[in-house]
C-alpha cells in the first residue's frame, strides 16, 4: 500500500510540475496625431473611434493615460486578418499577419501590420504606431 501512495505522489508531482505556458501576442498600440504632431485625442479632435475585424466583430480598445489606443486580443491566430478603423476624423483599413510562436511555449506572434487608406502616414515608433491623419 505504501508503494502505491509513493507512486501516486511521484506521478502527481510530475504532472503538476509540467511546464505550461502561453505567449500572447505583443500589444498593438496606436497614437493618432495631426500633421503638427499633436495628439488628436488630447486636443479633442478625435472623439469617436472603433475597430472591427473582417467579420464585422468589434475589437475592444483601451485608451491609455497618454491618449493612445491599445487594441485588445488581436493577433492570436495563424494567417492574415483584416480590420477597419472608423472615426469622426478619417477611416482606414489595416491587416495583421500572425503566426504560431516558435519556442518552448504555445502562443502567437504578430509578424506584420499593413495599413491602407488615403492621406494617412504610419510610423513604427518601437512600441506603438504613430498614425498621422491628414
Amino acid at each position: 500500500m505504501k508503494k502505491i501512495y509513493t507512486f501516486f505522489l511521484i506521478a502527481l508531482l510530475f504532472i503538476s510540475c509540467e511546464k505550461e505556458c502561453y505567449n500572447a501576442p505583443q500589444p498593438i498600440v496606436f497614437e493618432f496625431v495631426n500633421s503638427n504632431n499633436e495628439n488628436l485625442i488630447t486636443n479633442g479632435t478625435l472623439t469617436s473611434y472603433s475597430i472591427k475585424d473582417e467579420n464585422n466583430v468589434s475589437i475592444s480598445l483601451t485608451k491609455t493615460t497618454d491618449d493612445m489606443i491599445i487594441l485588445e486580443n488581436v493577433g492570436a491566430y495563424n494567417g492574415v486578418k483584416k480590420y477597419s478603423f472608423s472615426s469622426n476624423v478619417k477611416p482606414f483599413d489595416f491587416s495583421i499577419q500572425s503566426s504560431e510562436f516558435k519556442g518552448g511555449c504555445d502562443g502567437y506572434q504578430i509578424n506584420k501590420l499593413t495599413f491602407t487608406g488615403i492621406n494617412i502616414d504610419v510610423t513604427d515608433e518601437k512600441g506603438h504606431y504613430r498614425i498621422v491623419l491628414k
